[in-house]
């Protein structure tokens, strides 16, 4: 079976959409019976965007993909139309949720194009319970058509290693409005703690104070295992990587309560409320208090998230489809 990935998030961002293709490429590449060709156009940069949107995704794309077995888009920009057939990933909503935080091209594509590749795929992935019924509803996709197949941890992130110095809290997420950064500065402020914040500059003219800007994955486990907890009150997710990554090194996390983020956690974080800031302060605190209790929790919570898994998952498709 030869299967086309499409891999251009690599080149668009380091954020969790590429983290996605990166870690389930590397749990498919070898399987026995398995071709997985990857399919990109242009590279780094905003430029790019729009050539990509408009032509490749809808023409170049198709004709890239001939012969082989599957074309696999691992985010919801996808050709109308394929001589082959076309499994989509739909990673988050938020350009629909919340359509005034993203970038004018961002927001004009969610409108028209959106609705139109993820309906027309014969196969929708979802990387939570949460995304899928926000598929369901806001994109009217029948839920039969849809998969769940939850994102893994990288091997970069576990409790043994070593670990950065000082009392702080650790941010992490794209410079980006929904997520909700400026809270969980204000929060640490009245914690009494220093926050530190790990993450790729992103739009909405964000700006916080302890940025440390991008990090490779082994400097943020680092940050990780030496922080006092993980802060993470986003306003809206489909999945929340930083909280398994977390987990995984044995850090206590304080999370959003009510979407993906109380999925992914299932019982093994400190819950708050994202929009109230005095919330989520008596959750860092508590997450001092309960420190070994989340330790030993998350711990064994990110036992259920592994790319072997997501990949099993995946190639299942695939395999219906081809």
């Amino acid at each position: 079976m030869r299967v086309g990935v499409d891999v251009t998030p690599l080149a668009q961002t380091r954020a969790g959409t590429a983290r996605h293709v990166r870690g389930l490429l590397g749990a498919l590449y070898g399987r026995p019976g398995l071709e997985v060709e990857p399919l990109r156009f242009g590279g780094e940069g905003r430029w790019w965007t729009l050539p990509r949107d408009t032509a490749w995704y809808h023409a170049g794309l198709p004709v890239s993909a001939r012969g082989l077995d599957v074309l696999h888009c691992t985010t919801f920009r996808a050709p109308f139309s394929a001589p082959l057939p076309v499994v989509v990933t739909v990673h988050d909503l938020a350009i629909l949720r919340y359509p005034d935080a993203f970038p004018r091209w961002h927001r004009l594509y969610g409108r028209t194009g959106l609705r139109s590749v993820v309906r027309r795929a014969d196969a929708v992935v979802a990387v939570s319970e949460f995304t899928k019924a926000e598929t369901v509803e806001l994109l009217g996709v029948p839920a039969e058509r849809i998969r769940v197949v939850p994102n893994g941890v990288d091997e970069a992130f576990t409790p043994n290693g070593p670990a950065t110095d000082g009392d702080y809290v650790l941010a992490v997420g794209t410079l980006e409005p929904r997520k909700n950064l400026a809270a969980a500065v204000e929060a640490t402020r009245r914690a009494g703690l220093e926050l530190r914040v790990v993450g790729a500059q992103g739009w909405g003219g964000v700006e916080v104070p302890g940025w440390l800007g991008y990090v490779p994955d082994g400097e943020l486990a680092r940050l990780l295992r030496g922080a006092r907890c993980l802060v993470y009150p986003s306003l809206y997710e489909g999945f929340g990587i930083p909280v398994v990554e977390a987990m995984a090194c044995g850090t206590p996390v304080v999370t959003s309560a009510g979407g993906a983020t109380e999925e992914v956690a299932g019982g093994a974080a400190v819950l708050v409320d994202a929009h109230d800031v005095e919330a989520i302060a008596a959750g860092i605190d508590e997450a001092g208090a309960r420190r070994d209790e989340l330790r030993a929790a998350g711990l064994e919570r990110v036992t259920a998230f592994t790319w072997k898994c997501a990949a099993d998952l995946v190639e299942a498709i695939w395999k219906e489809l081809a």
